[in-house]
């Protein structure tokens, strides 16, 4: 008898325990994301940062750095965490876009007219700044 309470204490522990959890991950990215609006952007980070400890698939979580990164003009950090929201989901069109406008900046230019194939393929929403870019695109061409 004594084990079927101990079996019943430690299964509502654990689902305390779990929903803890959840609410914490659903926490850092909401406070993070009011942050960032509000732009506070390295309180914010480390609240992105907080949430993919314990959540490493939130792919806005990712988009959201991206974003700082490109705020701090810290290019690399930046690639990476849109290459990592590609990854977690390669029709994610704002990641595209900013991955194309940096590779734009970065002067490489195969790698942004492959993504504005791409983002021509995903779009529903980023649809009208494929002109945009491949205008950047091609002023960039000209210049070089």
């Amino acid at each position: 008898m004594k084990n079927k309470y101990k079996i019943i204490f430690l299964v509502l522990c654990s689902m305390c325990l779990s929903n803890t959890i959840i609410y914490a991950k659903n926490t850092h990215f909401n406070e993070g994301k009011k942050l960032f609006i509000n732009n506070k952007y390295k309180e914010s980070k480390i609240l992105f940062e907080k949430d993919i400890v314990f959540n490493p698939k939130n792919k806005m979580s990712y988009l959201y750095l991206a974003k700082i990164f490109k705020k701090e003009n810290n290019d690399t950090s930046e690639e990476n965490n849109l290459n990592t929201v590609l990854l977690l989901d390669p029709k994610n069109e704002e990641a595209v876009y900013l991955l194309t406008l940096l590779n734009i900046k970065k002067s490489n230019f195969s790698k942004a007219k492959e993504l504005i194939d791409k983002l021509n393929l995903v779009c529903k929403n980023f649809c009208s700044s494929k002109k945009e870019l491949e205008i950047k695109l091609n002023s960039s061409l000209k210049s070089k």
